[in-house]
């Protein structure tokens, strides 16, 4: 049974924490939120462990080259192909049911479209060079898209555009991290097809201008005065976070080209600069957030009515 749990990566959940973007913004965290917020990130995790099964099942014989990956359960052969194959159709339903019985139809249509991007993705278009990586942050765009249907709330379009140019930056990344392990060039291309023309002179021109743009967008986003998505907190203080978006964006840049990391959850789990550089933001993130609350319960209402 452990095997199967392994199957599903329930470290790589921690992505599916992008459906609290529009929740947290909008300061959605009454009761019924919490439990809508709650379903569809099951769901997503139900839905994404599919997709992992998909993928390992698709990638068996490539990950067993792999200095790491060969220890999957289906690499490894503790797992055997049809067992796994009807784990991800359980696992499939059991998302889809989740969220069509308990959540808004919305929420069932971005469920069952990330789960077909995946899908073509496993199965044919992370062959696709660029593509694969603009493929995957687009799956979390729709994470983030689901979370906000959830709540009923309309989320600034220059937020889903920091979260797909961010997600861009930190997928360029992980293909960096994946030639870095290899000793050689050609025993990466036998990993994973792509690398074949994934060239390290290239990803690191990737992953500037894709780091560049993420940094943009989120100065945008903190700028961007529209009435018509403007949550209920000042969020152009935000800007003032900069130099920790800053300094996150260049240290993971930095901490992959050593090649001792493979990928970003594993960069979160082993670097502790970066894993505190991420504190230290979503400390600073929800002050301001709830900026008006704590300032009203010590009495400094006159300091937040201001902008």
């Amino acid at each position: 049974m452990l095997d199967y749990l392994k199957l599903i990566r329930p470290k790589e959940w921690i992505k599916n924490l992008a459906v609290l973007a529009g929740p947290v913004f909008a300061q959605r965290f009454d009761a019924e939120s919490l439990w809508a917020i709650s379903i569809i990130f099951a769901a997503f995790c139900l839905v994404s462990g599919a997709s992992y099964v998909i993928n390992d099942l698709s990638d068996r014989q490539a990950d067993a080259l792999h200095p790491v990956k060969k220890n999957r359960p289906l690499a490894s052969g503790a797992v055997s192909p049809l067992p796994a194959a009807l784990w991800a159709v359980f696992l499939v339903a059991g998302g889809v049911v989740l969220s069509a019985r308990l959540l808004p139809m919305a929420c069932t249509v971005v469920v069952v479209a990330y789960f077909l991007l995946i899908l073509s993705y496993s199965l044919a278009l992370k062959r696709r060079m660029i593509l694969d990586v603009i493929l995957i942050a687009i799956g979390f765009v729709l994470r983030a898209t689901a979370g906000a249907a959830a709540v009923g709330v309309v989320v600034s379009p220059w937020l889903f555009v920091c979260t797909f140019t961010l997600c861009m930056f930190l997928g360029f990344g992980k293909r960096r991290c994946e030639i870095a392990i290899f000793d050689n060039l050609n025993e990466a291309r036998a990993h994973r097809e792509t690398l074949a023309r994934y060239t390290p002179e290239l990803l690191n021109h990737l992953i500037s201008v894709s780091g560049g743009i993420a940094i943009m967008t989120f100065l945008l986003y903190t700028m961007d005065r529209d009435p018509t998505f403007a949550p209920p907190f000042h969020k152009q203080h935000l800007l003032y976070t900069i130099p920790l978006v800053v300094y996150g964006v260049f240290r993971y840049a930095m901490v992959i080209e050593s090649g001792q990391c493979h990928g970003p959850v594993d960069v979160i789990l082993r670097d502790r600069p970066f894993l505190g550089n991420i504190i230290i933001w979503t400390v600073c993130a929800a002050g301001i957030i709830w900026e008006k609350q704590w300032m009203t319960a010590f009495g400094w209402e006159r300091f937040f009515d201001h902008g």
